[in-house]
Protein backbone atom coordinates (compact mmCIF):
# COMPACT_ATOMS: atom_id res chain seq x y z
CA UNK A 1 0.00 0.00 0.00
CA UNK A 2 3.16 2.56 -0.30
CA UNK A 3 4.20 3.96 -3.20
CA UNK A 4 6.81 7.18 -4.02
CA UNK A 5 5.66 10.38 -3.83
CA UNK A 6 6.82 13.81 -5.36
CA UNK A 7 7.60 15.85 -1.87
CA UNK A 8 4.60 17.71 -0.29
CA UNK A 9 6.93 19.71 1.31
CA UNK A 10 10.81 20.97 0.65
CA UNK A 11 13.52 22.14 3.24
CA UNK A 12 14.78 24.73 0.84
CA UNK A 13 17.85 25.93 3.40
CA UNK A 14 20.32 27.32 4.33
CA UNK A 15 23.49 25.53 4.03
CA UNK A 16 24.72 25.23 7.88
CA UNK A 17 21.72 26.34 9.41
CA UNK A 18 20.61 23.16 10.74
CA UNK A 19 18.61 21.38 7.84
CA UNK A 20 20.12 18.02 8.70
CA UNK A 21 19.31 18.37 12.43
CA UNK A 22 15.85 19.41 11.25
CA UNK A 23 15.13 16.86 8.94
CA UNK A 24 16.49 13.77 11.47
CA UNK A 25 13.82 15.57 14.58
CA UNK A 26 11.25 15.54 12.27
CA UNK A 27 12.02 11.83 10.46
CA UNK A 28 10.92 11.21 14.17
CA UNK A 29 7.16 11.91 13.45
CA UNK A 30 4.80 8.96 12.16
CA UNK A 31 3.18 10.94 9.61
CA UNK A 32 6.73 12.26 7.73
CA UNK A 33 9.39 10.01 5.72
CA UNK A 34 12.45 11.70 4.33
CA UNK A 35 14.37 11.75 1.69
CA UNK A 36 17.96 9.91 2.57
CA UNK A 37 20.10 12.28 0.62
CA UNK A 38 20.49 15.94 -0.73
CA UNK A 39 18.58 16.09 -4.12
CA UNK A 40 19.13 18.82 -6.10
CA UNK A 41 17.29 18.23 -8.32
CA UNK A 42 15.84 22.35 -8.40
CA UNK A 43 19.14 23.84 -8.30
CA UNK A 44 21.26 21.41 -10.67
CA UNK A 45 20.42 21.88 -14.39
CA UNK A 46 22.75 18.28 -14.95
CA UNK A 47 19.83 17.00 -12.44
CA UNK A 48 16.79 19.11 -13.78
CA UNK A 49 16.96 17.82 -17.19
CA UNK A 50 16.27 14.01 -15.67
CA UNK A 51 12.93 15.10 -15.29
CA UNK A 52 10.25 14.34 -12.47
CA UNK A 53 10.08 10.76 -12.28
CA UNK A 54 13.39 10.70 -12.36
CA UNK A 55 13.20 12.94 -8.89
CA UNK A 56 10.08 10.81 -7.54
CA UNK A 57 12.38 7.83 -8.34
CA UNK A 58 14.89 8.53 -5.63
CA UNK A 59 11.98 9.38 -2.71
CA UNK A 60 11.40 6.92 0.13
CA UNK A 61 7.72 4.81 -0.06
CA UNK A 62 5.15 6.68 1.52
CA UNK A 63 1.88 5.78 2.72
CA UNK A 64 -1.35 7.61 1.91
CA UNK A 65 -1.52 9.69 5.34
CA UNK A 66 2.33 10.68 5.38
CA UNK A 67 3.94 13.23 4.02
CA UNK A 68 7.20 13.10 1.75
CA UNK A 69 10.18 15.42 2.73
CA UNK A 70 13.42 16.39 0.74
CA UNK A 71 16.14 18.52 1.99
CA UNK A 72 18.50 20.43 -0.50
CA UNK A 73 20.27 23.66 1.53
CA UNK A 74 21.60 24.66 -1.64
CA UNK A 75 17.85 25.51 -2.78
CA UNK A 76 17.96 28.76 -0.73
CA UNK A 77 20.26 30.80 -2.91
CA UNK A 78 19.64 29.60 -5.69
CA UNK A 79 18.48 31.66 -8.87
CA UNK A 80 16.51 28.80 -10.52
CA UNK A 81 15.05 26.61 -7.56
CA UNK A 82 11.94 28.91 -6.38
CA UNK A 83 10.84 28.80 -10.32
CA UNK A 84 11.17 25.04 -10.68
CA UNK A 85 9.85 24.27 -7.21
CA UNK A 86 6.49 26.60 -8.15
CA UNK A 87 6.20 24.58 -11.34
CA UNK A 88 5.80 21.58 -9.92
CA UNK A 89 3.80 22.46 -7.33
CA UNK A 90 2.52 26.03 -6.76
CA UNK A 91 1.07 25.12 -3.50
CA UNK A 92 3.85 23.48 -1.65
CA UNK A 93 4.75 23.94 1.47
CA UNK A 94 8.59 25.58 2.34
CA UNK A 95 10.67 25.25 5.68
CA UNK A 96 13.99 27.55 5.62
CA UNK A 97 15.88 27.14 8.69
CA UNK A 98 18.07 29.89 9.58
CA UNK A 99 20.89 31.10 12.07
CA UNK A 100 22.69 34.12 13.27
CA UNK A 101 24.61 34.98 9.79
CA UNK A 102 27.87 35.59 11.18
CA UNK A 103 27.81 32.43 12.54
CA UNK A 104 26.58 30.70 9.69
CA UNK A 105 29.42 32.28 7.70
CA UNK A 106 32.48 31.12 10.38
CA UNK A 107 30.45 27.20 10.49
CA UNK A 108 30.27 27.74 6.88
CA UNK A 109 34.26 27.96 6.75
CA UNK A 110 34.67 25.77 9.56
CA UNK A 111 33.34 22.84 6.98
CA UNK A 112 35.01 23.07 4.57
CA UNK A 113 38.00 23.60 6.50
CA UNK A 114 37.61 20.56 7.81
CA UNK A 115 37.09 19.00 4.60
CA UNK A 116 40.42 20.32 3.30
CA UNK A 117 42.39 19.12 6.42
CA UNK A 118 40.80 15.67 5.74
CA UNK A 119 41.96 15.49 1.80
CA UNK A 120 45.31 17.38 2.99
CA UNK A 121 44.57 20.11 1.05
CA UNK A 122 46.23 23.62 1.90
CA UNK A 123 43.83 26.16 4.36
CA UNK A 124 43.54 29.86 5.42
CA UNK A 125 42.59 31.50 8.20
CA UNK A 126 39.20 33.16 8.57
CA UNK A 127 40.56 35.82 8.84
CA UNK A 128 42.63 35.89 5.40
CA UNK A 129 39.52 35.05 3.57
CA UNK A 130 37.26 37.38 5.40
CA UNK A 131 39.43 40.29 4.89
CA UNK A 132 41.14 41.58 1.80
CA UNK A 133 43.27 44.62 1.40
CA UNK A 134 42.07 45.80 4.93
CA UNK A 135 38.08 45.68 4.05
CA UNK A 136 35.88 42.93 4.07
CA UNK A 137 35.63 40.67 1.36
CA UNK A 138 31.62 40.45 0.60
CA UNK A 139 32.67 38.36 -2.73
CA UNK A 140 33.33 35.42 -0.32
CA UNK A 141 30.61 32.86 -1.00
CA UNK A 142 29.73 32.00 2.58
CA UNK A 143 29.35 35.96 2.99
CA UNK A 144 26.86 35.99 -0.04
CA UNK A 145 24.91 32.83 1.45
CA UNK A 146 23.92 34.92 4.49
CA UNK A 147 22.86 37.83 3.09
CA UNK A 148 18.82 36.24 3.98
CA UNK A 149 17.04 39.25 2.29
CA UNK A 150 18.48 38.87 -0.95
CA UNK A 151 17.73 35.37 -1.57
CA UNK A 152 14.47 36.19 -0.01
CA UNK A 153 13.22 37.96 -2.20
CA UNK A 154 13.46 35.49 -5.07
CA UNK A 155 11.13 33.20 -3.24
CA UNK A 156 8.64 35.78 -2.68
CA UNK A 157 8.13 36.38 -6.05
CA UNK A 158 6.95 33.05 -6.67
CA UNK A 159 5.16 31.95 -2.91
CA UNK A 160 3.32 33.81 -0.98
CA UNK A 161 4.65 34.35 2.91
CA UNK A 162 2.23 31.66 4.26
CA UNK A 163 3.59 28.86 2.16
CA UNK A 164 7.19 29.41 4.04
CA UNK A 165 8.01 28.51 7.64
CA UNK A 166 11.06 29.98 9.04
CA UNK A 167 12.54 27.80 11.63
CA UNK A 168 14.95 29.22 13.82
CA UNK A 169 18.27 27.40 13.65
CA UNK A 170 19.90 28.83 16.53
CA UNK A 171 16.46 27.73 19.10
CA UNK A 172 16.26 24.07 17.07
CA UNK A 173 19.69 23.81 18.63
CA UNK A 174 18.97 24.70 22.06
CA UNK A 175 15.41 24.03 22.85
CA UNK A 176 14.30 21.44 19.88
CA UNK A 177 10.79 20.83 20.75
CA UNK A 178 8.95 24.16 20.52
CA UNK A 179 10.28 24.40 16.89
CA UNK A 180 8.90 21.45 15.70
CA UNK A 181 5.69 21.77 17.22
CA UNK A 182 5.38 25.14 14.96
CA UNK A 183 6.31 23.04 12.44
CA UNK A 184 3.82 20.38 12.89
CA UNK A 185 1.22 23.03 13.07
CA UNK A 186 2.33 24.14 10.01
CA UNK A 187 2.07 20.87 8.04
CA UNK A 188 -1.31 20.72 9.81
CA UNK A 189 -0.14 17.40 11.18
CA UNK A 190 -1.08 15.96 14.63
CA UNK A 191 1.14 16.38 17.55
CA UNK A 192 3.38 13.75 18.07
CA UNK A 193 7.00 14.91 18.62
CA UNK A 194 7.47 14.88 22.50
CA UNK A 195 10.04 15.76 24.62
CA UNK A 196 10.69 12.46 25.83
CA UNK A 197 11.89 12.33 21.86
CA UNK A 198 15.22 14.56 22.72
CA UNK A 199 18.23 13.85 25.43
CA UNK A 200 20.69 16.30 25.53
CA UNK A 201 24.21 14.68 24.99
CA UNK A 202 26.86 16.47 27.45
CA UNK A 203 29.81 15.30 25.57
CA UNK A 204 28.44 16.77 22.29
CA UNK A 205 27.11 19.90 23.64
CA UNK A 206 23.98 19.41 21.71
CA UNK A 207 20.64 17.38 21.98
CA UNK A 208 20.73 13.84 20.45
CA UNK A 209 16.91 11.86 19.34
CA UNK A 210 15.01 8.85 20.60
CA UNK A 211 12.39 6.80 19.14
CA UNK A 212 11.64 3.45 18.04
CA UNK A 213 13.55 2.83 21.58
CA UNK A 214 16.43 2.79 19.70
CA UNK A 215 19.07 6.51 20.50
CA UNK A 216 21.27 8.48 17.69
CA UNK A 217 23.05 11.23 17.66
CA UNK A 218 23.53 13.73 14.60
CA UNK A 219 26.77 12.53 12.40
CA UNK A 220 30.56 13.39 13.88
CA UNK A 221 30.81 16.20 11.41
CA UNK A 222 27.83 18.30 12.85
CA UNK A 223 28.82 20.59 15.98
CA UNK A 224 32.35 20.93 15.30
CA UNK A 225 34.02 23.43 17.39
CA UNK A 226 34.15 26.70 15.60
CA UNK A 227 37.77 29.04 15.01
CA UNK A 228 38.09 31.80 17.82
CA UNK A 229 37.39 34.96 15.29
CA UNK A 230 39.35 38.48 16.17
CA UNK A 231 36.43 40.52 17.74
CA UNK A 232 37.35 43.65 15.09
CA UNK A 233 36.39 41.00 12.41
CA UNK A 234 33.27 39.64 13.86
CA UNK A 235 32.05 43.43 14.49
CA UNK A 236 32.76 44.40 10.81
CA UNK A 237 30.34 40.81 10.56
CA UNK A 238 28.26 41.94 12.43
CA UNK A 239 27.83 46.17 10.84
CA UNK A 240 27.71 44.18 7.26
CA UNK A 241 24.96 42.24 8.05
CA UNK A 242 22.79 44.57 10.26
CA UNK A 243 20.96 46.06 7.26
CA UNK A 244 20.23 42.89 5.65
CA UNK A 245 18.73 41.55 8.81
CA UNK A 246 16.94 44.70 9.13
CA UNK A 247 15.28 44.08 6.23
CA UNK A 248 14.81 40.34 6.15
CA UNK A 249 12.53 41.32 9.13
CA UNK A 250 10.37 43.75 7.75
CA UNK A 251 10.20 40.98 4.82
CA UNK A 252 8.73 37.92 7.32
CA UNK A 253 7.21 40.29 9.46
CA UNK A 254 9.25 38.57 12.14
CA UNK A 255 12.65 39.78 14.52
CA UNK A 256 15.59 37.46 14.93
CA UNK A 257 18.07 37.36 18.13
CA UNK A 258 20.93 37.89 15.47
CA UNK A 259 23.88 40.60 16.00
Amino acid sequence: GTSRQIPQTIIIGVRKGGTRALLEMLDIHPNIVVAATEVHFFDWDENYVKGIDWYRSLMPFSYGNQITIEKTPGYFTSPQAPGRIHDMNSSIKLLLILRDPTERVISDYTQVYYNRVESHKPVQLFEDIVIKNGALNTKYKAIQRSLYDVHMEKWLKHFSLDQIHIVDGNTLIKDPLPELQKVERFLNLPSRIMSSNFYFNQTKGFYCLRSDGRERCLHESKGRPHPLVNSSVLEQLYSYFREHNAKFYRMVNHSFDWH
